[in-house]
């Protein structure tokens, strides 16, 4: 019985292989969707308009030999030979004998769109910043500690000048980051327009992530800037306390000697209240949470 089902079975794919091997030799119509590649530019001039994303080519041949084009992945349709500058017309189907795999057994029938319009523009480079596009996430009481850092933050292009007068900035793929708890880096890829080289196509974005703190800061000196030769401003109190907040090996690092509170004459002149903020400057990435006290007293003595 099983003897018997072996040869039931060999019999029935043998009969398939015939008739596939029959069928596929009658001829045949089908579409065939194929990217555009513009080729022999004249040196130093590209492309310089927008192609259509593929062309289609109604194409007629035995059974075999289109699917064999169906199941190549890399073809595309080569227009050759384009000599002129400036905006250039030409007819697809007179570009046949510019692709190799369109052999002698294959009839093209028609080709679509049949013109098509580009326009030939000199190459040139240009220099243009990154706008990384990142979202990122922290686990609860972190954050960031610094500036985010791009690695670099501007790349070359390098293009057909029509196209690269549009472009003023290349963007970066969209990027979500897990819950951060301390410093990372990530490869983070251009966003790339045809027609257009990279250099780098790649950016490295780092962040520094900390734990979020606060500390406060005491016996800060108030100074008062600008105060005329014949004058002279006492303060009460003539020193603050403050609260900065940032991450934690920052304000690890801040002294009181980093932090300036300065009064200027002209706003003490000015002011109605009879005391006046002082206006303090911190360390770069710490945040200025508060001031004891707020306002100061003041007494103008002239001499």
């Amino acid at each position: 019985m099983k003897k018997n089902l072996h040869i039931v079975i060999l019999s029935v794919l043998f009969s398939i292989i015939i008739w596939v091997s029959i069928t596929l030799s009658n001829d045949y119509y089908t579409n065939l969707r194929l990217p555009i590649k513009i080729t022999n530019l004249p040196a130093g001039y590209a492309v310089g308009s927008e192609l259509p994303e593929d062309i289609s080519l109604k194409l007629k041949a035995k059974g075999w030999k289109l699917l064999g084009l169906h199941l190549s992945g890399d073809l595309v349709y080569s227009i050759s030979g384009i000599k002129d500058i400036g905006k250039v017309n030409f007819r697809l189907i007179n570009s046949l004998t510019d692709n190799a795999w369109i052999a002698s057994d294959i009839q093209v029938i028609d080709v679509y769109p049949g013109n098509l319009n580009v326009y030939i523009d000199k190459v040139t480079t240009k220099k243009v910043p990154v706008k990384p596009d990142i979202s990122l996430k922290f686990k609860e009481g972190f954050g960031l500690a610094s500036d985010m850092l791009l690695l670099p933050d501007s790349i070359t292009i390098t293009g057909a000048k029509r196209i690269l007068d549009g472009i003023d900035s290349v963007s970066t793929g969209t990027f979500t980051t897990g819950k951060l708890d301390h410093q990372k880096s990530y490869s983070l890829d251009i966003l790339k327009q045809p027609g257009v080289e990279y250099s780098p196509d790649q950016v490295q974005f780092v962040v520094d992530v900390q734990k979020i703190v606060e500390k406060e800061i005491s016996d800060i000196s108030v100074e008062i800037v600008n105060v005329p030769y014949d004058r002279s401003v006492l303060l009460m109190p003539d020193r603050v306390t403050l609260g900065l907040r940032g991450g934690i090996n920052v304000l690890g690092k801040v002294k009181p000697e980093n932090i300036y509170a300065t009064v200027k004459y002209s706003e003490v002149v000015l002011d109605t209240l009879g005391s006046i903020a002082p206006k303090i400057s911190v360390p770069e990435n710490t945040v200025l949470i508060y001031v004891k006290p707020e306002r100061l007293k003041y007494i103008i003595k002239k001499f």
